[in-house]
C-alpha cells in the first residue's frame, strides 16, 4: 500500500489514464466511421467498391499495429514531414493527431467485419421490401438495413471497442504519453516498487474495460431486434 501512495504522489498516474481515454474516444469515432464505410463498400452492388472494401479489410486487418503506429508516425509524419495539424501546432499534438489516425485505420476493419456480420443479420425480404416501394440502394441502406444492422452489431463493436482501449499501450512505442507510457518510465526510475506498478496499471485498465463490457452486453440485450 505503502508504495501505491509514493507511486501516486510521485506520477501524474490520472493525467496518463486521461490520454489513453482520449485516445480510445477519438479513435472508437473515427474507427466507427471509417468500418461503416468500408462496410457499406462490402456490401455496395459496385464490383469495385466490394474489391476496395475486401482488400482494405484484408491487408490492414492482417498488419501489426504496432507497424502501422510507427508508419503513420515515423514514416510520414517525422520522415515524410505530413501533418494533419498546422505546423505551428505543438509536436506532442501532431503525434497524438497520428497516433489516432493509426488507430482508427486499423480498428475500422474490425468494425467494418462487425456492421456487415450485422447487415447479413437483416433478412433479405427487408431490402427487397425496401426496394418495391421504391427506395435507392442508399436510402434501403441507410434507412432500413443499417439501423437494424447496427443494433445486431453492438456485440462484436463492444469487444472492438474494449479491444481498441488495450491497444492504446501501443502508441507509447512512438512517446504518445498514456498509461505504458507512463508505466514504462515507473520501472526505470522506481523499480522497487515493480509489483505496485504492475497492480497499478492493471487496476486503472480493468476501471476502463469492465464498465464498457457491462454496457455492451446490456445494450445487446436490450437493443435486440427481435425476430
Amino acid at each position: 500500500m505503502q508504495g501505491l501512495i509514493e507511486l501516486l504522489q510521485q506520477y501524474n498516474v490520472l493525467a496518463a489514464f486521461w490520454m489513453t481515454i482520449r485516445l480510445t474516444l477519438i479513435s472508437a469515432g473515427g474507427a466507427l466511421v471509417i468500418g461503416t464505410v468500408i462496410a457499406v463498400m462490402r456490401v455496395s452492388p459496385i464490383p469495385s467498391l466490394q474489391r476496395f472494401g475486401a482488400a482494405y479489410v484484408t491487408l490492414v486487418r492482417n498488419t501489426p499495429l504496432t507497424l502501422i503506429v510507427t508508419f503513420c508516425v515515423l514514416g510520414l509524419y517525422l520522415f515524410m514531414n505530413l501533418h494533419l495539424l498546422p505546423e505551428s501546432v505543438d509536436p506532442k499534438a501532431q503525434l497524438f493527431t497520428w497516433a489516432v489516425v493509426a488507430l482508427s485505420g486499423y480498428h475500422a476493419t474490425f468494425v467494418a467485419e462487425g456492421i456487415r456480420s450485422g447487415i447479413n443479420t437483416v433478412p433479405n425480404g427487408q431490402a427487397e421490401a425496401a426496394r418495391a416501394i421504391g427506395l435507392t440502394f442508399g436510402q434501403s441502406l441507410t434507412q432500413v438495413v443499417l439501423p437494424q444492422a447496427m443494433r445486431g452489431a453492438i456485440t462484436p463493436l463492444g469487444n472492438t471497442f474494449i479491444a481498441l482501449t488495450k491497444n492504446t499501450t501501443v502508441v507509447s512505442a512512438v512517446g504518445v504519453a498514456e498509461a505504458s507510457y507512463l508505466m514504462k518510465n515507473m520501472i526505470e526510475f522506481s523499480p522497487q516498487h515493480l509489483y505496485a506498478i504492475f497492480f497499478l496499471m492493471a487496476l486503472g485498465f480493468v476501471i476502463l474495460t469492465l464498465p464498457a463490457g457491462l454496457f455492451f452486453s446490456w445494450a445487446s440485450t436490450k437493443w435486440q431486434v427481435q425476430r
